[in-house]
């Protein structure tokens, strides 16, 4: 009953913070000069981080088994392992640009699992007999953090590509624009200004502006690699260590599960990543083009199966609860 009710209080308190840290969030990207709510929104990072962590000690305590029996605790396991990714970045000093990736990839997705829509996966249950296994802490820990790692690592490259079609992007909805309004005043000031910005960008192409957006492209490039080859790592040793599991459980290494083969798509997808990266030859682009790819492969691996409620790994499907 202790652990019970702590777990509400804590889940509760989480969410509120989620909340107001969202809230600040918000305008600390709209204001970039307010300093001190970027602050207090570090700290409510930290305050979450230990929420969770509370969180997830007693659900492991109150439930005797390690919590990732389900979608639910799997969703909370994966934004504390945000956090994690989150914090590292902070201690090395990657604050004032890394983490406005980070930082919203761990409160939302805390926020979708602490939601009303979960409602019913927030109780948790005896786990089936493939489940009661030695096996779970360590082949679900290793792929959620090698998810985690790897959706950081690819929405890293994400911004990497937006920064360097950043023109191209801005010309497409020029002409969107020019497309919706029809107005002869608003496509010449349009083109005068696209001409005028064209003449500056040759004119100061050595600028302190663009050296800073290299220096930008440079530091995404560095730290969606090491993100991504750590979550390549996690998420061999899952594969691996899964396999062996399967063979004990259903007396097969490999069943061709939906699960198992979106998780080898999303394996020999990032393989690709880090052979490109091998090559010195290809740019920074095609490697982030390919991170892009596995970003979308991972969703559909990690929560697009379960929507299905089909193969080996139905356990972990659900249903939203919308009332």
């Amino acid at each position: 009953m202790i652990f019970s009710t702590l777990e509400h209080i804590l889940t509760h308190i989480s969410f509120s913070i989620v909340s107001i840290v969202i809230t600040l969030h918000l305008i600390t990207l709209l204001v970039n000069e307010i300093v001190g709510l970027y602050d207090s929104v570090e700290k409510g990072m930290i305050i979450n981080f230990f929420c969770l962590t509370g969180l997830l000690v007693t659900r492991w305590i109150y439930w005797k088994h390690f919590p990732l029996s389900d979608l639910y605790e799997s969703l909370i396991f994966l934004s504390w392992s945000f956090y994690i990714i989150h914090m590292i970045l902070y201690l090395k000093k990657q604050k004032n640009n890394l983490s406005t990736i980070t930082a919203p990839s761990a409160i939302f997705t805390q926020g979708f699992a602490t939601s009303g829509l979960l409602t019913e996966m927030h109780q948790s249950a005896i786990l089936v007999p493939a489940l009661q296994s030695q096996w779970l802490m360590m082949h679900v820990s290793m792929m959620v953090l090698g998810y985690a790692a790897l959706l950081c690592g690819s929405l890293l490259s994400i911004a990497l590509l937006i920064i360097t079609f950043q023109k191209d992007i801005i010309r497409i909805f020029y002409k969107i624009k020019q497309l919706l309004l029809n107005e002869s005043f608003s496509f010449s000031e349009i083109q005068y200004m696209t001409e005028k910005g064209n003449i500056l960008q040759s004119a100061s192409s050595f600028s302190v502006r663009n050296y800073y957006r290299f220096q930008l492209i440079e530091q995404l490039d560095h730290w969606s690699y090491r993100v991504i080859s750590l979550g390549f790592i996690f998420l061999t040793i899952g594969i691996l260590s899964g396999a062996v599991w399967a063979n004990e459980a259903w007396g097969s290494y490999w069943n061709w599960d939906p699960k198992e083969t979106w998780a080898f798509i999303t394996w020999t997808i990032f393989a690709i990543y880090l052979h490109i990266r091998t090559n010195k030859n290809l740019q920074s682009v095609n490697s982030a083009i390919v991170a892009f790819i596995g970003f979308l492969i991972i969703w559909i691996c990690y929560f697009g199966v379960n929507l299905l409620g089909i193969g080996l790994h139905s356990y972990g499907s659900f249903t939203l609860t919308l009332t």
